[in-house]
């Protein structure tokens, strides 16, 4: 058993801390709705906006890419001009960013609007960590604190399709985008009233060179893991990934050369720091490939609707709030390294029986385990955030959070990535078309299990129930390979927690 000394006195957070973090938790909760809002909207904004398929896609993903591809620039910059300016700076940009989304005339306005969306959500994410750094220096409120700020996230993710479902079918699909104005000129009054200024201590100037190598770097990267996961390795996606490789490795040699660089390489000396992305990074690509698969088995094999299917997931995030809420009283009785071993074990053996036994034993086996594994994931996400910014001095605390999401927003590119492949790769070899069905429907049920369902539309009755069990099938062992490589991954995370993590603190 271990302990953990809290301070006290005026090292402590007070009230106006507790309701500062209610402030922070705002902007944090439409960055959220906003990632996943859009899916029960896409079809209402394709009739009348007319997009193609290309203009779509990128109407979706371009957020998402802008997103990370800012946050190693946003979290610094945070750093240097003050996390409070900055947070108030991307709040306005985001108000009017949604506006200009909310009742964009073309495709391509709704395009760039939503890349403004991007850029601008992502001076929110290392912002409010790097707050809730100064704002809780006591280790026992501050991850308190982190468990709050993971929850919020992980409950606008999970609502968002629900809630833009019923602003749709209430209003328009441009409703979507006017959640975040009046949540984000809340933030605009009583930010300055309740939140602290601090950055850190080095004034110099951002350089444009290592901006432009942070994206060229970034967003191609993301660009590849994503396309590959979408239509499954290419040689064309070969060229966006080198081109994000060699600009990162350009980019760790400048700011190794720089006094003053965009990006501090010099927090990897620190072992919790490296640990800590680490275990985040490779927990995450693990649980977002259960969550890609998951709602495409409840409407695909389940027969639930897009919005039946987001009720479903309810109780997944239920058991996130929980688990993250807990989090702070175990790692104070037991430890850090101790909960983030047990937990990722746990959530180990969630998904190793969703490799066994959960994808065929239906729905609600399905559900039941995919919560078990996200209930032991809950906690890892808590501590390691927390000992990344918690295992830096707070005038670091932007950049050490960015590199933090970043890790985050590579965990789930590559999560969905390493899945997509996968399950396509099994769906492919465990398919058993039914005699004597047409060329072209045996096609698109090749193509994957949506395939199979559209083909079957097309079919007598006969052809078509034997051609949706079959996709079913072949898609229900591609999930349950699915579970055993993300029980590989996080028994990976627990011999990272058990070794890496001996001096990560309390």
């Amino acid at each position: 058993m271990t302990t953990e000394t809290s301070l006290t006195g005026n090292d402590r957070a007070g009230p106006r801390e507790w309701i500062g973090l209610a402030v922070l938790a705002l902007p944090l909760l439409v960055l959220a709705l906003d990632i996943s809002v859009l899916y029960l909207a896409a079809p209402a904004l394709a009739v009348d906006l007319q997009p193609s398929a290309t203009q779509q896609l990128w109407i979706l993903d371009i957020y998402g890419f802008l997103i990370a591809g800012f946050l190693i620039t946003m979290g610094t910059l945070g750093d240097r001009i003050g996390r409070r300016r900055l947070l108030l700076i991307g709040a306005a940009a985001f108000a009017v960013a949604s506006v200009l989304a909310a009742f964009a005339p073309t495709a391509e306005l709704l395009i760039a609007a939503r890349a403004l969306l991007g850029i601008a959500g992502a001076t929110l994410m290392p912002s409010t960590l790097g707050l809730i750094s100064t704002m809780f220096p006591d280790p026992v409120q501050r991850r308190f604190a982190v468990a709050v700020w993971m929850t919020t996230f992980s409950v606008g993710a999970a609502i968002g399709p629900l809630v833009g479902g019923a602003l749709v079918e209430a209003f328009w699909w441009g409703a979507v985008f006017l959640l975040g104005v009046p949540v984000m000129l809340l933030l605009l009054v009583l930010g300055p009233l309740l939140l602290p200024e601090e950055h850190g201590s080095r004034a110099g100037r951002l350089d444009p060179t290592s901006v432009v190598l942070s994206l060229t770097a970034m967003l191609p990267l993301v660009y590849a893991v994503k396309n590959t996961a979408a239509y499954g390795p290419e040689a064309i996606t070969l060229v966006p990934a080198v081109v994000g490789v060699v600009s990162g490795v350009l980019f760790v040699r400048r700011q190794r050369r720089l006094a003053d660089p965009l990006l501090d390489i010099a927090l990897f000396t620190r072992p919790a720091f490296t640990a800590a992305v680490l275990v985040l990074l490779v927990a995450l690509l693990a649980v977002n490939g259960l969550f890609f698969v998951l709602p495409q088995y409840l409407q695909l094999v389940g027969g639930a609707s897009a919005l039946t299917a987001g009720l479903w997931m309810l109780p997944v995030a239920g058991v996130t709030v929980a688990g993250s809420l807990l989090t702070p009283v175990l790692a104070r009785r037991f430890g850090v390294r101790t909960v983030v071993a047990t937990s990722a074990g746990l959530a180990a053996l969630g998904s190793l029986l969703v490799g066994l036994v959960g994808a065929g034993g239906g729905t609600v086996a399905v559900l039941v385990l995919v919560s078990g594994t996200v209930l032991g994931l809950s906690p890892i996400g808590v501590l390691a955030t927390d000992l990344v910014i918690g295992s830096v001095p707070s005038a670091r605390a932007g950049s050490a959070a960015s590199i933090s999401e970043t890790a985050g927003e590579l965990g789930v590119a590559l999560g969905v990535a390493v899945t997509g492949s996968v399950l396509a790769a099994v769906y492919g070899g465990r398919l058993v078309l039914p005699p004597g069905l047409p060329a072209e429907a045996a096609d698109r049920a090749r193509e994957g299990l949506a395939g199979a369902v559209t083909a079957a539309g097309s079919l007598p009755p006969g052809p078509a129930t034997a051609l949706l069990d079959a996709g079913r099938s072949a898609f229900t062992a591609g999930f349950g390979v699915v579970g055993l490589v993300a029980s590989g991954l996080l028994t990976g995370v627990v011999v990272l927690a058990l070794t890496a993590l001996r001096h990560a603190g309390r």
